[in-house]
């Protein structure tokens, strides 16, 4: 079933490039620009926030900012792109966080401690992408070369310990890591090639239990898979960059629901745990004639709830 979203509230109009990785921690929302190095955190996203219904879009942006004076706090300023983060569980405000080359951690006055950075030993220029923990208290982030050259992508896991490994090569773009409630299954994303890919994953030792297979493949002109998030009832929502589209797969890979959304890259989706809305980052990045819906967050209501997201458990 295809519907549009009629509802859809412009929740935040940054005019990021990039935005990506929305996450709910702790009862804040957070997001990075990817392009610009740059962390959010948004709070007071429920019913009591005013937003900004679609057929509100031509207002003068003054006059929006006038009607709404609680947008987000920027949390950091990198000097290198940031993909995603996780929150550091028992250090507060300290995240752990796929940026530059590498796996940092990235501590409340905005310095950057590198765990490692594997991406400075691919023979191309290339940068993290999206990430997130896992349940179990692991990190999980992929990787792209910066002019998308197949197979120089990868996906790494972060341990306990600090230690990187390199879980999975050849990818292109490595995108939208998501993983069912009980961390024994991940679902992973690469854009460039129309697929999402299915993992079993041993939640003790964090190994993958068999060889990936294909979860879901977009046809041309479907859009390409982005970000992720698995929901209560153990459905995928998949981001649609390039189709203005958000899409949910029952567990066994059957197309449930298909909602179009008022910006054509949407980037990342996330559901709020108390409240039956789906928060989805946008890109102005590649929009010819971007409007205040391209690089912004959108809150639209859907019948469905998902967990907040994991912390990473590092012994550090």
């Amino acid at each position: 079933m295809t519907s549009t979203a009629p509802s859809a509230a412009l929740v935040v109009e940054g005019a990021y490039e990039l935005a990506e990785g929305g996450r709910w921690f702790d009862g804040r929302y957070v997001y990075v620009d990817i392009l610009s190095g740059r962390l959010f955190e948004l709070r007071d996203v429920g019913h009591d926030r005013e937003v900004l219904e679609d057929r509100d879009v031509g207002e003068d942006r003054e006059d929006r900012e006038d009607r709404d004076d609680t947008g987000p706090t920027e949390l950091a300023r990198l000097d290198v792109p940031l993909g995603a983060v996780a929150p550091v569980h028992g250090r507060p405000d300290t995240w752990i966080a796929a940026a530059g080359t590498g796996i940092a951690l990235l501590t409340p006055d905005g310095a950057l401690e590198w765990l490692d950075r594997p991406e400075d030993r691919t023979p191309v220029p290339s940068r993290m992408n999206d990430g997130v923990a896992d349940p179990a208290g692991r990190f999980w982030a992929g990787s792209m070369a910066y002019d998308g050259t197949p197979g120089a992508g990868s996906l790494y896991r972060t341990d306990p310990d600090g230690t990187v490994v390199r879980v999975l090569d050849g990818l292109t773009i490595a995108n939208g890591p998501a993983f069912t409630a009980d961390g024994t299954t991940m679902y992973l994303a690469d854009t460039a090639v129309g697929t999402v890919l299915r993992c079993g994953v041993d939640p003790v030792s964090g190994d993958l239990t068999g060889d990936p297979e294909t979860f879901a493949r977009l046809r041309d002109g479907e859009g390409s898979p982005d970000g992720m998030t698995v929901d209560e009832e153990g459905c995928l929502w998949v981001a649609l960059w390039g189709a203005g589209a958000v899409r949910r797969y029952r567990p066994d890979g059957r197309l449930l629901h298909t909602l179009t959304v008022p910006a054509p890259h949407p980037t990342s989706v996330c559901l709020h745990p108390d409240d039956n809305r789906l928060f989805v980052t946008t890109a102005r990045y590649g929009v010819r004639n971007p409007t205040a819906t391209s690089g912004a967050v959108l809150g639209i209501p859907v019948p469905a709830r998902g967990p907040a997201a994991c912390s990473w458990r590092g012994r550090l």
